[in-house]
C-alpha cells in the first residue's frame, strides 16, 4: 500500500508495479489524496484512479485498488464509471476502496466539500449503495439526502462479475459497518492492533476483513533499523529516533522477515484475511522483494 501523495512520481509507480509483478505481490493498493501530509513544498500527488488505469494498461497480473477513495472527492456515478473503466483497462483486476474522507487540509486547499463527520458518513453510505447498484442493475433511480439519480443507465458495467470487490474503510463504527454489511465485500481498518482487529472483525462476520498498517522490513533486524532511521530522518520530528520507533512499532510492523512474519501470524489469528502493508519508503524495491517472496501467503516459507 503506497501513499501516492508523498512524492511518488510516475516513474516510481512504474518501478513499484514492475517489482510487484516480478516478485509475486498480488495487489498494489494506493491512497487517494491530493496533498502531502509531510512536505507540501514537494507535493506530487497524481490522481488515484488515473494512475491505477495507467498502471493497469502496462501490467498483466497485478490487481489494483484504493485505500480508500473519499466520498467527498467524486460524485458516485463518476466514481463508478472511473473504477469500471479501470476494470476494463485491466481486464478485471480492480478493487474499489471507499470511505468517508478525513483530511480537512486537502479539502480546504482544493475546494472539496468537507461537512461534519456525520454528514460525510451519510454521503459515503449513499455513494456505496449507488456504486453497487450502478454496477449490478440495468437502470438506477435514487433519491437520498445528498444524491439523486434519475433513470441512470448502469453503464459501463465492469468486467468482473458480478462486480469488482468493494472494500469499506473505517474504524468499526456503525456508520461504516452497517452499509458495508449491505453492499460491500470487505471491511478494512487502519493501524489496529491484533486485539483491536479481533474486536472489529467480530462486527463483520460475513465480510472479508483486513487491516492496513505500516511495514519496515529488512533481511535482518539491523537492516530494518537502518531503514527506520532513514524514515525518521526524512522530516523534523519532536521525538528522537528511539522514542519514535517505540511508538511506530506499536502500530506497525518493523523488523526482519521472520519478525514481521510472526506479527502477521498474530493478525491472522485475530481473524484478518489479509494485511495491506503501508510502504512509505517507496523507492526501496528490495522491500517489495521481501514482501512478495518471503511474506506472501503463496511463498515457500508459509
Amino acid at each position: 500500500m503506497i501513499e501516492g501523495q508523498e512524492g511518488v512520481t510516475w516513474e516510481h509507480w512504474c518501478a513499484l508495479a514492475d517489482a510487484c509483478e516480478k516478485h509475486g505481490v498480488e495487489t498494489l493498493f494506493r491512497s487517494d489524496h491530493y496533498i502531502s501530509q509531510a512536505d507540501e513544498s514537494a507535493n506530487v500527488a497524481h490522481d488515484a484512479w488515473t494512475t491505477i488505469a495507467a498502471l493497469a494498461a502496462r501490467t498483466t497480473r497485478l490487481r489494483f485498488g484504493t485505500l480508500v477513495s473519499p466520498a467527498t472527492f467524486r460524485a458516485p456515478a463518476l466514481l463508478a464509471n472511473a473504477a469500471a473503466t479501470a476494470d476494463h483497462v485491466s481486464g478485471g483486476r480492480i478493487e474499489l476502496g471507499l470511505g468517508a474522507g478525513w483530511m480537512e487540509r486537502e479539502h480546504r486547499a482544493f475546494g472539496f466539500v468537507f461537512p461534519e463527520t456525520p454528514v460525510r458518513v451519510e454521503m459515503f453510505a449513499e455513494q456505496l449503495e449507488i456504486v453497487h447498484r450502478l454496477w449490478t442493475e440495468d437502470r438506477v433511480d435514487f433519491r437520498g439526502r445528498h444524491y439523486t439519480l434519475e433513470n441512470a443507465p448502469g453503464l459501463p458495467k465492469p468486467v468482473q462479475r458480478p462486480r469488482p470487490p468493494i472494500i469499506v474503510g473505517g474504524s468499526g463504527g456503525r456508520g461504516t459497518i452497517a452499509p458495508a454489511l449491505r453492499f460491500a465485500d470487505e471491511y478494512n481498518t487502519p493501524f489496529a492492533s491484533p486485539e483491536d482487529a479481533a474486536r472489529i472483525r467480530a462486527k463483520v462476520p460475513s465480510l472479508r476483513f483486513s487491516v492496513m498498517t505500516g511495514c519496515i522490513v529488512g533481511d535482518t533486524h539491523d537492516d530494518a533499523l537502518d531503514k527506520a532511521r532513514e524514515l525518521h530522518g526524512r522530516r523534523p520530528r519532536d521525538a528522537g529516533f528511539e522514542e519514535w520507533l517505540a511508538d511506530y512499532s506499536g502500530r506497525a510492523l518493523v523488523g526482519s522477515v521472520d519478525e514481521v512474519a510472526t506479527r502477521l501470524d498474530e493478525y491472522a489469528q485475530a481473524g484478518c484475511d489479509r494485511v495491506m502493508l503501508q510502504h512509505l519508503q517507496h523507492t526501496d524495491l528490495d522491500a517489495v522483494r521481501l514482501i512478495g517472496r518471503e511474506l506472501s501467503p503463496s511463498s515457500p516459507r508459509s
